[in-house]
């Protein structure tokens, strides 16, 4: 489908305009600002973009089959649409993976990142905001983020940011419209985890509660969203979404 692209030269959030508008808009539709000064990200981190250079924006998904207690099918399903519309644009330059729960690494960069609210009621999500900020043709980044990365630094070349904007949200919503025709749960886990960054071989996690850092692999990942980690020793412990951090 074609998206519904609603741009505004600035507001504070994406995310909190669009849940604000979230009655009068259709399912599919974007907001998309040249300078958003109060964008979140996950674990409630700011998220750094130079105005004009760079894509933040939300979309709208008003689900029909996807209930509150599977939120996270809906956050594996836009975090591949991301990482395949990044690996589409920036294309040998990079291996484009999903961070668990939902970050978009270029090799061991972040190049995008996401925030999904979901508005519930009962049983049901009656809609969900879906915020990315996703750098494109910023050449600096000035913040403390510790690895930040851009499509300009990948590549070399500037992107037009409209048709990348257009192009990437119609496949968010495509892709989402496609799984909730099948809901296909099992394929979409696999397919998850199949991009997953660090899908393979040992790495350094810290955990969050004990501050205890450890080397792990990761095993598998429930439709729930919570990852089960493996030590070399054998043991294995399963983490929900905060309680473990993997150490660049």
């Amino acid at each position: 489908m074609k998206p519904h692209i609603i741009k505004v030269a600035g507001t504070a959030s994406t995310n909190s305009l669009l849940a604000e508008r979230a009655a009068e808009l259709g399912h599919g539709s974007v907001i998309v600002a040249g300078e958003q000064t109060a964008g979140r990200g996950q674990r409630g981190n700011s998220w750094e973009s130079e105005p004009g250079k760079n894509l933040t924006f939300s979309i709208l998904l008003k689900p029909q089959k996807i209930e509150a207690r599977r939120q996270f099918e809906l956050s594996m399903s836009v975090a591949l649409s991301l990482r395949d519309a990044i690996a589409d644009i920036v294309g040998a330059a990079a291996e484009i993976t999903v961070k668990w729960p939902n970050d978009i690494y270029a090799d061991d960069s972040k190049i995008c990142g996401i925030l999904i609210e979901n508005t519930l009621s009962g049983k049901d999500i009656l809609h969900s905001v879906v915020g990315a900020g996703i750098n494109i043709n910023q050449r600096r980044f000035v913040s403390n983020a510790p690895n930040p990365v851009s499509v300009v630094m990948l590549t070399g070349r500037e992107h037009d940011l409209d048709a990348a904007m257009e192009a990437i949200a119609a496949r968010v919503v495509d892709d989402f419209d496609r799984y909730e025709a099948v809901v296909d749960a099992e394929n979409l886990r696999q397919r998850y985890m199949s991009h997953l960054w660090r899908r393979k071989g040992f790495h350094s996690y810290r955990d969050a509660a004990t501050g205890e850092s450890f080397e792990a692999e990761i095993t598998y990942v429930d439709l729930a969203g919570p990852m089960t980690l493996r030590r070399p020793d054998g043991t294995t412990h399963t983490y929900a979404f905060k309680e473990v951090a993997a150490v660049l």
